[in-house]
C-alpha cells in the first residue's frame, strides 16, 4: 500500500541509499491528523478559566497605578512590571521563534518544500518583523516631533544664543518639574510614581519658551495646557510601539486557544499550564500598558485593550472547538500559518522587550532609581519572568 509521498513501506526504508527521498520521510513522519479525543466540558470550561484569570492579571497593573484607595505597595506594582517584561522576552525565544522552527524550519516537512528549502525562514521572518516594528516605532517618534515642533539637543558648534536659550528652558522644566513633584510628594510611595520613568523621560525633552513664561508669570492655567500637551507628546510617543506589542501578542493567543481546543491526549497538561502562560503573559501586556499616560479623552482605552487581551484566547478556543472535528493542526496549511505568525510575534516581542520595556527602564532612563534595594529586586523579578516563562515552554 503507498502513502500520499510515494513511500510503499515507510518500515523498511534504507536510509543509507542515495536515493532516499528524504522530504517524503520527514513529510510522512510529521503528517498529522485531527487529535480531538472528547472532554467537551473540560474544553468548555478552559473558555471561561483563561479568559477570567489571564483577564484579572492584565488588569491588574492598570488598576494599581490608577486605583489610588487600594494603597497597593510600590513593591508589588515593581514586581508585576519587570516580570512581565521577563516573561515578553522569554514568549518569544521559547513560546514563539522554538515552535516556528518546529514547524517550517530546515528540517521540517515545509522547510524541505519548494522555497521553504532555499532559505531559514524562521529567523529571516523575525528579522523583518524586528525591522518593520523599529521603522514604526521611528515613524510616530518623528511624526510627533514635527508636529509638537520639539527642540533637537544642542549640537557641537552652536551658537551662544542657542546654548542660552536652551540653558533657560532647562532652568524652566527644572522649576516646572520641581513643582510637579512638590504637589506629588506622596508619589515616590503611591501607584502615580511607578511609571515616572516613562513619563518623566519625556517630559524631560519637550522644553519650550511657553513654559518658562508660564511659571514666570504664575499663569497656572498655562501650566496645566502645558501638562496635558506633554502628557499627550508622551502618549504619542509610546502608544504606538504598544499597538505594535499587543499585535504581536494577539497573533500568539489565536495560536494558542486553537491549540488547546483541539488538542489531544496533551490537553490535560496543556490546560493548566496556558493558565499560567496566559497570566504571566497578560501581566507584563498590562504592566507595560499601565506605564502610558493616557489623555483624559481616552481614559477607556487602556481598558478596552485589557480586554482585547483576555478575550482573545477564550474567542480562539471556542472556534476551535466549533472545528474541533475536522481541523488538523499539523497539516501543511496549519503549519505555514502557525509558523509564519509565531515568527512575525516574536521579531516584535523581541524588539519590543529588549528595547522598549528592558532598556528604556535600565539603561536609557535618566530618573532610574538609585535605589540599589529596588534596582536589585527589580532584576531580580525581571530574571524570575525570563525563568519561568522559559520553564513552561517544557509543556507548552
Amino acid at each position: 500500500m503507498s502513502n500520499n509521498y510515494g513511500l510503499a513501506d515507510p518500515a523498511s526504508v534504507d536510509l543509507t541509499s542515495p536515493d532516499v527521498d528524504v522530504r517524503a520521510i520527514t513529510c510522512f513522519l510529521n503528517q498529522g491528523a485531527n487529535e480531538y479525543d472528547g472532554r467537551i466540558g473540560a474544553r468548555v470550561s478552559s473558555i471561561f478559566v483563561i479568559g477570567i484569570i489571564s483577564t484579572a492579571f492584565t488588569f491588574f497593573p492598570v488598576v494599581a497605578t490608577r486605583a489610588t484607595r487600594f494603597h497597593i505597595p510600590i513593591y508589588v506594582y515593581l514586581f508585576a512590571r519587570y516580570f512581565g517584561a521577563g516573561v515578553i522576552v522569554a514568549t518569544a525565544f521559547i513560546h514563539l521563534l522554538a515552535p516556528a522552527y518546529d514547524v517550517i524550519g530546515p528540517a521540517t516537512c515545509v522547510g524541505m518544500t519548494g522555497g521553504w528549502a532555499e532559505f531559514a525562514w524562521p529567523p529571516a521572518i523575525a528579522l523583518v518583523s524586528a525591522m518593520l516594528t523599529f521603522l514604526m516605532g521611528f515613524a510616530a517618534e518623528r511624526y510627533v516631533h514635527k508636529k509638537y515642533k520639539l527642540p533637537h539637543a544642542i549640537k557641537e558648534g552652536s551658537s551662544q544664543r542657542d546654548l542660552e536659550r536652551t540653558v533657560s528652558v532647562d532652568q524652566a522644566m527644572l522649576r516646572y518639574e520641581t513643582s510637579r513633584r512638590e504637589s506629588t510628594h506622596q508619589e515616590q510611595h503611591s501607584h502615580q510614581g511607578l511609571h515616572s520613568s516613562d513619563q518623566d523621560q519625556q517630559m524631560q525633552h519637550h522644553h519650550t519658551d511657553e513654559r518658562k513664561e508660564a511659571y514666570d508669570n504664575g499663569d497656572l492655567d498655562s501650566v496645566d495646557a502645558e501638562k496635558d500637551r506633554v502628557a499627550d507628546i508622551a502618549f504619542r510617543q509610546q502608544i504606538s510601539a504598544f499597538l505594535v506589542l499587543e499585535f504581536g501578542v494577539l497573533f500568539h493567543s489565536v495560536i494558542i486557544g486553537l491549540a488547546l481546543g483541539t488538542a489531544g491526549a496533551e490537553f490535560a497538561t496543556l490546560y493548566p499550564v496556558l493558565v499560567f502562560h496566559q497570566s504571566f503573559e497578560g501581566l507584563g501586556i498590562g504592566a507595560r500598558l499601565s506605564a502610558i499616560p493616557f489623555p483624559k479623552r481616552l481614559k477607556w482605552m487602556p481598558w478596552t485593550l485589557c480586554g482585547a487581551y483576555g478575550l482573545t484566547t477564550p474567542i480562539a478556543i471556542a472556534a476551535a472547538l466549533g472545528v474541533r472535528t475536522t481541523y488538523n493542526a499539523g497539516s501543511f496549511t496549519a503549519s505555514v500559518v502557525s509558523g509564519v505568525l509565531d515568527s512575525l510575534s516574536a521579531g516584535i516581542l523581541l524588539y519590543t522587550g529588549f528595547v522598549e520595556l528592558i532598556a528604556r527602564d535600565f539603561l536609557f532612563n535618566p530618573d532610574r532609581t538609585d535605589d540599589d534595594k529596588q534596582l536589585t529586586f527589580m532584576i531580580i523579578c525581571l530574571l524570575l519572568g525570563v525563568a519561568l516563562m522559559a520553564l513552561l515552554g517544557k509543556w507548552a
